[in-house]
This record gives structure tokens, sequence and C-alpha cells, in this order.
């Protein structure tokens, strides 16, 4: 099951109080987009610096096996390698990112998808005092129950139409 680091974001400006909105979730793991296109999920992330760096070291590695003169086979591979590196360690070079923009790491929490995961987390978040629900989530959502109302009548598999009955 996947796990989530949870992250608060420096407040705005204008911001009295952070909005859990703006809280970002990271997945740990290995992200295939990274891996296919890492260029591309990178500046989508908007990891600037660690978009940079991956320009810089393939450019570097570029090189050196140009100068070596290193068959394609080999070119190939390292290509390869460095690819997976980033697809496995996208998620660290997130976090990374939000730690030098001055985010906070408030934990982790583990869901089966991310929105299963944001709702353990605010179900969690919202039991603290002095912590806001984010806007969408109703005040009271947590302790309705699913459905309004008495329960139904209880239904029993069988021969009997209720339980404790005699034949």
């Amino acid at each position: 099951m996947p796990t989530f680091t949870v992250h608060q974001p420096r407040p705005r400006r204008d911001e009295a109080a952070i909005d859990p909105e703006r809280f970002v979730f990271v997945r740990d793991g290995f992200y295939f987009w990274a891996f296919l296109l890492a260029p591309l999920w990178l500046l989508w992330h908007r990891l600037w610096l660690a978009f940079v760096l991956y320009l810089v070291v393939n450019a570097v590695v570029d090189v050196a096996l140009m100068l070596i003169g290193a068959p394609d086979i080999v070119k190939i591979a390292v290509a390869l390698a460095i690819a997976l590196l980033v697809g496995f360690e996208a998620g660290t070079l997130w976090r990374w990112t939000l730690q030098r923009r001055g985010a906070k790491a408030l934990g982790f929490v583990v869901g089966e998808d991310r929105e299963i995961a944001e709702q353990r987390f605010y179900a969690e978040w919202a039991k603290h005092p002095g912590n806001p629900l984010p806007p969408s989530t109703p005040a009271g959502a947590q302790s309705m129950p699913v459905r309004p109302g008495p329960p139904p009548a209880p239904e029993v598999l069988g021969l009997f139409p209720e339980p404790g009955a005699k034949a």
C-alpha cells in the first residue's frame, strides 16, 4: 500500500493561517512518468533546480562517454540507468524541493491512492483543536452518519423471518 508524505507550505503574504487545501502529498515509490519523460515531469512539478541538475548531469555524462569512445549500447544503458534513477528518486527530489522552499513536513499517511490518503490525513487533522478543515469539507462531516435515520430492520437469511422466532 502506498505511503504519502504530507508537506505544509509556507504561508502566503496575505494568509494568516495555512490553507489545508495547499498541503502537498508526495507518494513514495517509483514514478513512471518521471522515468519515461524526466525533463517534462520535473518542469510539470516546478522542480527547477532538479531540472537544471538533470540537464547538467546528462550533458557531463554524454560528453564523458563521447570522449572515452563508448559504444552506442553503453550510451543507451547509461541513459536508461539515469532514467531509472530519476524514476525511483522523483519523490525524493520533490520532497527536497519542498523543503528548500520552506515547506514543513507534517508526517506520512498510508492509503490505496492519494484521495484516500488525503481523507485519512484530514480526518486525523480535524481531531486536533486549532486545525482548520479544508474548505470543501463541511465542518460536521467527520461525525455525520453515512445514512441518516434509524437503521433498517435486520434481515435474516434462512427459514425464519425474524431472529429468535420459533418454527
